[in-house]
Parts: structure tokens; C-alpha cells; sequence
């Protein structure tokens, strides 16, 4: 067991790991970011809404981030996984696959979702390069286009309204029967949405852009892009066993700040939030920073009070 007791060890390197190292590196913090390197958006290639680095890669953005964490010295980072945490006497000891161990005084979970997509021939091709889940990371690329969306979750005649402000054609595919109302389906009518219900035997492209939808009954489908209601999954179930609460949608569930029902585990970013978006998560890592270098300011000012 290495016995130099970091202060927090974060949990994944995306946004919100990274923007939560970088307040707690200028913060003094000893801090280790133990991250595997397999990230929800490895399939994007640009990522948009992020003030000063709109359109950035994902791969790009993270190589900037630990670039500049590599002034700040208490701050290490490494490839690995972890794959158990106990908590003894106040302390996190943690392992990793790699047979490494750690302990620490906090530990933030950064890890986020995984997506699960549609089981359609084809679609994972088209993932992440012209097929989307979030209009607001998206839309404005594929405005006014000839766009899919595709889903069959409860929120879809919501979702077929937000994706309607960015393009008027739109078709939706729920690869089965549907379960929107009548009083939904009108709706479609009256704005010249068509629903389609035929299974889909697969999506065909060109260089990962979407071309054709291949129906079962044999119909051929044209769009030039879309979106898709994905499920989610979360990527660590670390934090439910060591007993953070999850609500009905599989997320975990947080106070203020990250903090948990568990004392010193904070969760940030999508596995929180389900989808925080690059600013978002990084907002969720700065703001558990601070609270976080707070705590441990309090706690070391009573210690030496004793």
C-alpha cells in the first residue's frame, strides 16, 4: 500500500475531472487523476458550446487541459482504471486495475455515461458523425437539412419539437410501434412530421455521413443527418457500491456541489446530470474544486486545533 495520502483522487479525465483539478491544483491540493482513456464523445469529432473553444475535437480539448494542469505540480495524472474503493478510518484506499493502490482524503467520480445505441445494422457508423443526441452540440451544423430522428422513449414527441427548431424536414423512425398519443400523432400530421413504425433493417452511409434508411417492408428512405434518443448506462457503478443513491433514470444522486450521501465521494458531470455538455461539466468540476479545498481548509484548521 503507498502511504502518501493524496487529498482527492478524481476519478476520469473528461471536462468536469479536469476543470476539478485544476481548482484544486491552484489550490495546493496533491491531487491524481486516474482516468482509462475511453471517453462517452470518442466517436465526435467536434464539440460546440464551450465559449473560446466552439468546435474544438474532444481529443484536442483534453490534450489542452492536461497541458496546462502540467504547471501545477501537486497535480499527477495516469492511465488506469480503479476497480475497487474501501473507506477506513476516514481515509479512501483505492485500487486499480493495473494492481496500483492509493489512499486518499476525497475522491470526486467523473466517470459519466455510456450510451447505449439503437441495435441497427449500420449505426454505429453513423454515430458521433452525422447522427447526434444533443441539438444544442449539433443542430446548428444540420440546420435545415433533411435530418432522421430516431427514438421511442417516453420523452420523444418532446424531443421531436427541439429538433424541429432546427429543421422543418424532418422524419421520425421509432423502429416499431410507437407509443405516442393520437393527440401527438395529429400533432406530427398538422406539421408534416411522418412517423414511421416499419423496423428498420439498416442505415447506410458514405464516410460515416448518413445517406439512407433501409426499411424491412423494403421502402428507401433518404436523410443527410439526425439525432437519436440513446439509453444510458453508468460507466462506473463504484459509487453505488460503496452506497450512493441513484434516482429512476440511473443517475446519482448529489447535493450542493457534488457532494453525496456518502461523506467525501462527490460525483460530477454526466453521471450526475446524464448529460452536462462540455461547459456544464466543466462547471460541475470548478465548483466541486472549490467546495472540496473549502472542506479540507476547515478540517485541517480544526485538526490543529486539537
Amino acid at each position: 500500500m503507498n502511504q502518501f495520502i493524496m487529498d482527492v483522487v478524481i476519478v476520469g479525465g473528461g471536462p468536469s475531472g479536469l476543470s476539478a483539478a485544476l481548482v484544486l491544483g491552484r489550490s495546493l491540493r496533491k491531487v491524481l487523476i486516474i482516468d482509462y482513456n475511453h471517453p462517452r464523445n470518442a466517436s465526435t469529432k467536434r464539440s460546440h458550446g464551450y465559449l473560446t473553444r466552439d468546435g474544438i475535437s474532444p481529443v484536442k480539448f483534453r490534450q489542452l487541459a492536461k497541458e496546462e494542469l502540467k504547471k501545477y505540480k501537486t497535480v499527477n495524472s495516469i492511465e488506469d482504471a480503479v476497480i475497487d474503493i474501501e473507506k477506513k478510518a476516514g481515509i479512501f484506499n483505492i485500487t486499480t486495475k493495473k494492481g496500483f493502490n492509493y489512499q486518499s482524503r476525497k475522491v470526486i467520480f467523473a466517470t459519466g455515461m455510456k450510451d447505449q445505441l439503437p441495435m441497427i445494422p449500420g449505426f454505429i457508423d453513423v454515430y458521433g458523425t452525422s447522427v447526434f443526441p444533443c441539438p444544442y452540440c449539433d443542430g446548428w451544423e444540420h440546420k435545415n437539412t433533411k435530418l432522421a430522428v430516431f427514438g421511442n422513449k417516453v420523452e420523444l414527441f418532446t424531443y421531436i419539437k427541439l429538433i424541429s427548431h432546427w429543421s422543418k424536414d424532418l422524419m421520425v423512425f421509432t423502429n416499431g410501434k410507437c407509443n405516442l398519443s393520437d393527440i401527438q400523432k395529429n400533432e406530427l400530421k398538422q406539421h408534416r412530421i411522418p412517423l414511421i413504425e416499419t423496423p428498420i433493417q439498416e442505415v447506410q452511409s458514405v464516410l460515416s455521413q448518413l445517406k439512407k434508411v433501409i426499411l424491412t417492408d423494403g421502402r428507401i428512405i433518404r436523410r443527410d443527418g439526425g439525432f437519436v434518443m440513446t439509453n444510458t448506462v453508468q460507466s462506473s457503478n463504484l459509487p453505488s457500491k460503496l452506497g450512493v443513491e441513484m434516482d429512476e433514470k440511473g443517475r446519482y444522486q448529489t447535493k450542493e456541489h457534488g457532494l453525496t450521501n456518502i461523506d467525501g465521494i462527490y460525483i460530477v458531470g454526466d453521471a450526475t446530470k446524464g448529460f452536462a455538455g462540455i461547459v456544464g461539466a466543466a462547471s460541475d468540476g470548478y465548483e466541486t474544486g472549490i467546495k472540496i479545498n473549502s472542506e479540507l481548509v476547515e478540517e485541517n484548521w480544526n485538526k490543529n486545533l486539537k
